[in-house]
């Protein structure tokens, strides 16, 4: 019989702090404090989802657990980079991460860009060192995957177009193009590496990409009507960010509504693209609802 879903996510979720407290290099090895910090910014915060949605698809393509911890280590240490970084002075300047001081306010600036590079280059490393598939050329490709995924193509090129656009109005295009680089690609990554550590058709492959193309998109969605109606202390995060920093959201071009409207669109295409998978996407239609509803 199959876990409830949310003992499935906590039991996944106490899993993987273990996966990434062992894949962290010690806080007592030289230079400790980097490592001190590295460690600071990526454990004991955070849902998870990306390393869930990586979960989630490997169960469905029935891959080694062993070969989804590295790939789900991989995404999440790029997130928290990301997160890193964003909220250094240069980028957001903001001072409260998932509940605790960020990284830079914690340390100091130069600690926190250390610590995001040494996390991106850690997520390669695992990628690398570890076998994922038995397939080499697989593996290249699951690397390329993370590497667009994380650069100018991908999260960095979106947060480049965001910190571009403030104080300007996008239209919805160009406001989906920016978040399907700066949120989505690596929501996106990880539906894709969990798929490749096991067995998936093209046919397949190609709708888990649509799966996740949609469901970083609502995710988005969600988070910019959130951080208009809930408060810091729910989201772990300063609330309003956005709106005080005169950023364009899908709130600002669309209202609550509509906002609303759209995100729960894309959940209902999310799902259909899981139409044929049956019940091997449980988790993942969980795990859709999960993200769109929560808190909404």
């Amino acid at each position: 019989m199959r876990a409830d879903f949310q003992s499935w996510v906590s039991a996944r979720q106490s899993h993987f702090e273990e996966v990434l407290r062992s894949v962290l290099p010690r806080a007592e090895a030289m230079p400790q404090r980097l490592h001190e910090a590295m460690r600071y910014a990526v454990l004991d915060g955070g849902k998870r989802v990306r390393p869930l949605l990586a979960f989630a698809t490997g169960e469905l393509a029935g891959a080694d657990e062993a070969r989804l911890n590295i790939a789900a280590a991989s995404v999440e240490l790029i997130h928290a980079y990301s997160l890193v970084h964003d909220d250094l002075p240069c980028m957001d300047d903001d001072v409260l991460r998932r509940g605790k001081p960020t990284c830079h306010v914690q340390y100091d600036e130069a600690t926190a860009l250390l610590v995001g590079d040494s996390l991106q280059t850690l997520a390669f490393q695992l990628l690398a060192e570890q076998r994922l598939s038995d397939d080499a050329r697989r593996q290249l490709e699951m690397i390329k995957l993370l590497a667009v995924a994380s650069g100018s193509r991908g999260m960095a090129g979106g947060q480049a177009i965001d910190l571009a656009s403030v104080g300007k109005s996008l239209t919805l295009p160009e406001l989906e193009f920016m978040h399907i680089h700066k949120t989505g690609a690596l929501i996106r990554a990880a539906v894709l590496l969990g798929a490749h550590c096991g067995s998936v058709s093209q046919a397949q492959l190609d709708k888990l990409d649509r799966f996740g193309k949609l469901i970083g998109l609502a995710f988005q969605v969600v988070d910019d009507v959130l951080d208009c109606e809930a408060d810091t202390a729910t989201l772990g995060k300063t609330a309003g960010k956005d709106a005080d920093n005169d950023k364009p959201t899908y709130v600002s071009l669309l209202g609550i509504h509509d906002a609303r409207a759209m995100a729960q669109r894309l959940h209902r295409e999310a799902l259909e693209t899981l139409a044929d998978f049956g019940d091997s996407a449980l988790r993942l239609r969980e795990l859709a609802n999960f993200i769109v509803l929560r808190k909404f």
